[in-house]
């Protein structure tokens, strides 16, 4: 008898409310009173009146997406709309946080092992507050379950209240655990789609519930599920409405911040995409004139649009019925005085009918969505006015009309939360899932690594930061080679020693070898940041320094020793034999004490045989000159070898002349062989570290600078198609750096190796088509004129750091290598100024002047976010 009087009560309250609503001319949804939350638990929201499942949508990369690509993604959008939520109540939310430095520097404790790792941390915390950037998050709500209709809940709250006691409905016995069920089975189906969902943390769903309040908030609990006085705590808010926004209060009664609500009441009957028209993908884009300092800002709009796809059948209905009715009109109006039809009525009836036969034939179904934009402002009234003036006036460049909603704030701002209900239904849209697709609300910039160090900022549409691991390839189970490509001074060689440095940072053994001479700012960075950094170059006044005996093992020595020597040597006398002459020698210091190539040389020259005696002359002579000493030379005291120990190890050659592929050994000149032979000598040191037993478990990383130098050579090419093939096994990983991409596009072995580009500028034709087909980008005149201008800002300023990423999952972005402080940037310099110099004498900005010319000195816009931050887990 209770349970048909309270069913009752319901019904009758709700014909009093729906009553004097339409008298007022308003819908009964804008009368209820407020949902109250009873749990949050992974994935899920439960209030007294509904529950909801809620995802985390991943982003894709479709700034530089090639448009028939961006064309199947926006129609698998709209496919997975109609097939997985027709007759589901959805909420989509756009929400921004600022980028907290304090929780990159908790990370930072687990992603580096070696050096002063809390000073790098340090430095990366400050860096990212100063920046304040912003971050989005993509979230959306089903609602899966029907707890009580609102108007029973309003009934029972008002009578509980009225008794002077809190109705609280609760979770029953093994609801929670059905709802679990349910969640997860939308998930499975959800994960298909282009937004990849996949269920929102606890965490993140306490923190986007008690963001609203803009109070200070304690750090989430960390349950299961958060219930009861736990959940109490994080909701409680004081919010006051206005004609035109909604005041929220302070725990201590100021003001805490403004919001206004705004709607989208029109719409053009087309939406043109890929294009400006991506209305939910421009939030980021809009910035507005700070009214006190006159400074450019981001506004950040967040977005709450509530929606419902309808099932195939009655949306056919639904058309039909307005195609009948457009039929009718027509008839009548040809059937009257004027003998003429209305051309709105024809029109009319003509795409419903194209509706219609669509519908039919395709997966495309109509939904109701109602779309609304929340701004806000911490600052001032005035302040927020002017982001809500420059939303509306960017919003009016789209051709969509976007109104402050008037006298309507408390109802949309209630609607936006989490948890409660659509309540203005009267500013909403039928059409079909396209037009929500259209909006690309899961578009933007998206690229590198999902954790580990970051590398710079993101540059497109949505800013964030991009973490890039050079040695996170073989840990994927992946290949294992990045390639940084671009013309002379656009910071392509200042970038790969920052990847390299940052990489020493997580206790990595890092090889660079050096053709160039201008990579000393690796060691002088390495040992800014405390990190184990030796500098070898190799010369007259460093004998000995790239031994192979003093590199390999015993064992495996005096063959890559005779392999050396055979190159040095004048084609006659490999002719006479003296390959057995060295060999001979070779085998027999191999069982000295102190094995040593100069010991081979004084070998040969004690022998009897006069070719050994002649070989070794010429040996002794070469072993004076700046290319041979290094092999040859007799060590000094004080001369650091190579040794195969981890950290941070830069080989610098001054002076190498390779011969170009294919040269015959009988034309190859001198220099030309002692430059061979010393290469073949560091390609087996780095062959062999990354190869070592003991090191197997240890990242590795091979960097080299110009690597168009060793593509040029068939020792070189093997070398590199060897590391590039077996890198993953040895988890020995590549960093080359090249102003020649064609040099590469011959190198299957390499190609097929390379996970990631960093693509600089280039200003040829045939260099942009081939920096185009290592981006996997259409080689069209809109790539060649992006490649070209890539490391140029709007006026044409040189941007040092600023290039072209594509990443290990073929997403395509721009981005701008970042240091985390202006020393850091000064030390890793090849300015030749600034390398006379130990230390930097100025305080350029991290994001100014990378060493290699003037800098533009762009920063990223500043930013007003909300404050609190989501917890760790969803941080970048």
């Amino acid at each position: 008898m209770s349970t048909t009087t309270a069913s009752t009560s319901a019904r009758a309250a709700k014909k009093g409310v729906s009553r004097v609503g339409k008298m007022l001319g308003l819908g009964a949804e804008r009368l209820m009173r407020e949902p109250q939350l009873v749990a949050i638990a992974d994935g899920i929201v439960v209030t007294d009146t509904a529950a909801e499942a809620w995802y985390v949508l991943s982003a894709t990369n479709s700034d530089l997406m090639p448009e028939d690509r961006q064309d199947i993604e926006q129609d698998e959008a709209a496919l997975g709309l109609a097939k997985i939520l027709p007759g589901y109540q959805a909420h989509l939310k756009i929400i921004w946080s600022e980028l907290d430095g304090e929780t990159y520097r908790r990370e930072a404790g687990e992603i580096f092992t070696a050096g002063d790792v809390d000073a790098f941390a340090d430095m990366w915390a400050h860096r990212l507050d100063s920046l304040r950037l912003p971050q989005r998050h993509l979230l959306l709500g089903v609602r899966i379950a029907e707890r009580d209709t609102a108007a029973g809940a309003t009934v029972k709250g008002g009578t509980s209240g009225a008794l002077g006691i809190r109705h609280n409905a609760g979770l029953a016995d093994g609801e929670l655990a059905q709802l679990e069920a349910i969640v997860r089975s939308l998930e499975r189906r959800l994960e298909a789609t282009p937004w990849r969902a996949r269920s929102a943390p606890v965490e993140l769903l306490a923190w986007a519930v008690a963001r609203e309040s803009y109070r200070p908030q304690p750090e989430p609990p960390n349950l299961p599920a958060v219930t009861g006085a736990k959940l109490v705590r994080l909701t409680q808010s004081k919010a006051i409405p206005h004609a035109d926004h909604v005041r929220m209060m302070g725990a201590r009664g100021e003001t805490a911040a403004w919001v206004s609500v705004l709607a989208m009441p029109a719409f053009p009957e087309q939406l043109i995409t890929p294009g400006e028209q991506e209305w939910l993908r421009c939030l980021s884009e809009i910035t507005y004139s700070h009214p006190e300092t006159g400074m450019e800002e981001l506004v950040c709009p967040e977005a709450s649009v509530r929606f419902t796809v309808w099932a195939k059948g009655r949306a056919i209905k639904e058309v039909d019925r307005v195609r009948t009715k457009a039929k009718e009109q027509r008839n009548s109006a040809a059937e009257g005085t004027a003998g003429q039809t209305f051309a709105e009525t024809e029109e009319t009836e003509g795409v419903m009918e194209s509706l219609r036969q669509q519908m039919s034939r395709d997966n495309m179904t109509l939904l109701e969505d109602h779309p609304r934009l929340i701004v806000s402002s911490t600052e001032s009234l005035e302040d927020l006015r002017a982001r809500c003036l420059a939303v509306i006036a960017h919003y009016a460049g789209m051709n969509i009309d976007v109104v402050v909603a008037t006298e309507e704030q408390r109802e949309l701002w209630l609607e936006t939360q989490i948890g409660d209900q659509l309540r203005v239904s009267d500013l909403g849209h039928i059409r079909d899932t396209h037009a929500l697709a259209a909006s690309w609300f899961w578009g933007g910039s998206e690229a590198g690594d999902e954790t580990g160090p970051i590398a710079g900022l993101l540059t497109g549409t949505t800013p964030g930061v991009c973490r890039l691991d050079l040695t996170a390839g073989s840990a994927r189970g992946d290949a294992t080679t990045t390639a940084f490509v671009g013309r002379s001074g656009r910071g392509k060689t200042t970038a790969m020693m920052l990847g390299t440095t940052t990489t020493s940072m997580k206790g990595a053994w890092a090889l660079m070898l050096g053709f160039k001479g201008d990579e000393g700012g690796l060691v002088r960075a390495g040992e800014y940041l405390g990190l184990p950094s030796r500098h070898v170059t190799c010369g007259a006044d460093t004998p000995a320094v790239c031994d192979v005996f003093r590199l390999l093992p015993k064992d495996d020595a005096p063959l890559q020793v005779v392999s050396q020597l055979l190159i040095i040597l004048p084609e006659r006398m490999r002719a006479d034999g003296v390959e057995t002459r060295l060999l001979r020698s070779a085998n027999a210091i191999a069982q000295h004490e102190d094995p040593a190539t100069w010991r081979v040389v004084e070998h040969l020259l004690g022998s009897d045989d006069p070719l050994a005696v002649e070989a070794g002359e010429a040996l002794e002579q070469l072993s004076r000159t700046q290319l041979g000493a290094p092999l040859l030379g007799r060590p000094v005291p004080g001369t650091s070898p190579l040794l195969p120990e981890p950290g941070l190890w830069l080989v610098q050659v001054p002076g190498l002349t390779l011969p170009q592929k294919g040269t015959p050994p009988g034309d190859m000149t001198m220099n030309e062989r002692a430059s061979l032979a010393l290469m073949r000598g560091l390609i087996a040191y780095a062959l062999h570290t990354s190869a070592r037993s003991d090191l197997r478990n240890l990242p590795k990383l091979i960097a080299i600078p110009e690597v168009h130098i060793l593509t040029a050579t068939d020792d070189g090419r093997r070398f590199l198609d060897y590391v590039g093939r077996t890198g993953r096994a040895l988890d020995t990983s590549l960093a080359i750096d090249t102003q020649d991409p064609e040099s590469l596009l011959g190198l299957d072995g390499l190609i097929e190796a390379i996970t990631t580009v960093c693509a600089f500028e280039q200003s040829t034709r045939s260099q942009q088509e081939a920096m185009a087909e290592l981006l996997r980008l259409p080689n069209t005149e809109a790539t060649r004129a992006l490649l070209h201008g890539v490391s140029k800002s709007a006026h044409g300023a040189i941007r040092h750091g600023h290039c072209i990423i594509r990443d290990h999952r073929d997403r395509v972005a721009t981005m701008h290598w970042d240091a985390p402080t202006a020393e850091l940037l000064a030390a890793l310099s090849t300015n030749p100024k600034d390398q006379a110099t130990s230390a930097p004498e100025n305080d350029a900005h991290a994001n100014g002047d990378s060493g290699d010319g003037d800098s533009d000195g762009t920063t990223p816009e500043r930013v007003s976010v909300h404050k609190q931050q989501p917890p760790a887990s969803e941080s970048p």
